[in-house]
């Protein structure tokens, strides 16, 4: 079940949680902090099974038309299960609902890691589209990916 959360120490309860136990994506400690502290005041989904907050998504507005997919995490037991695309449906029927016309989303470009390639077919699986590489936005070592969709 798909819930939003508007209670501050909530959400940077379930977004530590779940970013600490996800280091391989999100093993700079400082911007894992940064992260969970910008998440308080985030649109902030959580997915619950059996009493547990096993999955979450900020969203972030970018410009009047134009949201961001911030940060989002499923724990790991609960990878390839659904969580992560309904987390999606909700934040993108979240934004449409607030009169967004777009969403994006970024990650490291695909074909640098493995961990990050799997991230990349998610998105590309839950509707959005390539639009654009900043090799430099982050550090040479990370490209960003900029995907969009229209919502």
């Amino acid at each position: 079940m798909i819930v939003q959360i508007h209670d501050k120490d909530e959400k940077r309860a379930i977004s530590r949680k779940i970013l600490e136990s996800l280091k391989e994506w999100f093993e700079v400690d400082e911007s894992r902090e940064q992260y969970i502290a910008e998440s308080a005041d985030r649109i902030f989904f959580a997915a619950e099974e059996n009493g547990e907050y096993v999955g979450f998504l900020c969203l972030k507005e970018t410009g009047n038309a134009t949201v961001e997919l911030a940060v989002m995490g499923v724990l790991k037991p609960y990878h390839r299960g659904g969580i992560g695309r309904e987390l999606v449906e909700k934040a993108k029927e979240a934004a449409k609902f607030l009169g967004y016309s777009f969403m994006q989303v970024k990650t490291v470009k695909m074909g640098v890691y493995e961990d990050y390639d799997r991230t990349n077919m998610f998105y590309i699986g839950c509707g959005f589209k390539e639009f654009e590489v900043f090799p430099d936005l982050w550090d040479e070592a990370n490209p960003c990916q900029i995907y969009v969709m229209a919502l």
